[in-house]
């Protein structure tokens, strides 16, 4: 007779209970997030994403995560810079602008008010028109000098964004052989989302920037048993997979707003001595600015 199997400390079987026993609990625990549903969108870890809706200074159904004021720092304009790589990225994604959700989001917050800067602009500018022209009723009021000047302007920016940025299958499976198949598929089913979002605040009448924010977004997808059974039993278990990346788009925004907020609450004005512009202090000898006139000609 040959040499003796060699026989396994731990049976394969109790691997293949426990990678079953996992996944049933994912698709049963209610404090686990189901087959067919992935984790909401965490803000820098842990968040959601922006709902409700915004009327003057009141908002309803916002998120109880989304920073509050109690009193407006000034107005502001949302512009984004459409030749950027990254606005051109989000025909990718099947998304348009990102200024709505933000105007959105600072209308909720109450701490600026939000004026017009973008394409409806140019449909208050024809209704001027045509007040000018003399076709438009006596008292509809559109007279000079009603336009409200934004304070601020803030930009947008995505600085990454990608889905399915990680996964276990792979490292769990090689770990536990061929019992791990089965452990392996159940945890390649989940994968991480993450975006990554910039928001810079600027005084429109001097150019300054007075603050700027950066916000991150993560979240995971469940697709349990894929790998597995097919289009059997549980082999159409997936969770969010098809879900807009503008979900994760919008938590990293709102953690980048939140941030944003945070900074101009212990805002503190920058300043160089002899005043902003007026050549700053690092001097050029020979120059004509106030700190390249404190050196000496020699």
């Amino acid at each position: 007779m040959g040499a003796k199997m060699r026989k396994n400390p731990v049976p394969v079987h109790w691997f293949v209970r426990s990678a079953m026993v996992f996944a049933m609990l994912a698709v049963f625990n209610p404090w686990i997030p189901a087959a067919g549903a992935g984790t909401d969108p965490n803000l820098g870890g842990g968040g959601t994403v922006a709902t409700g809706s915004a009327g003057g200074a009141e908002s309803q159904g916002a998120s109880s995560q989304l920073e509050k004021c109690d009193e407006s720092l000034g107005t502001m304009a949302v512009v984004e810079d459409q030749t950027a790589p990254w606005y051109h990225s989000l025909s990718e994604y099947k998304l348009g602008s990102t200024v709505p959700v933000l105007r959105m989001m600072i209308q909720q917050s109450n701490c600026f008010v939000v004026v017009e800067r973008g394409a409806a602009m140019r449909n208050m500018m024809q209704e001027r028109n045509l007040s000018q022209s003399g076709e438009m009723r006596e008292g509809s009021s559109f007279g000079k000098g009603q336009m409200v000047a934004a304070d601020y302007t803030m930009s947008p920016t995505i600085t990454f964004s990608k889905k399915g940025t990680s996964g276990m299958g792979g490292a769990l499976g090689g770990l536990f052989g061929s019992a791990g198949r089965i452990v392996g598929a159940v945890a390649g089913g989940i994968k991480a989302n993450e975006s990554s979002t910039t928001l810079l605040l600027i005084d429109n009448r001097s150019g300054v920037q007075l603050a700027a924010a950066e916000g991150s977004a993560k979240n995971y997808d469940f697709s349990l048993f894929g790998g597995i059974f097919g289009g059997g039993g549980f082999g159409s278990a997936g969770g969010y997979t098809d879900t807009p990346e503008g979900k994760i788009l919008t938590a990293a925004f709102m953690d980048s707003y939140n941030k944003l907020v945070k900074a101009t609450r212990n805002y503190k004005a920058q300043s160089v001595k002899g005043g902003l512009g007026t050549g700053g202090r690092l001097g050029v000898q020979g120059g004509s600015t106030p700190a390249s006139k404190e050196l000496p000609n020699k």
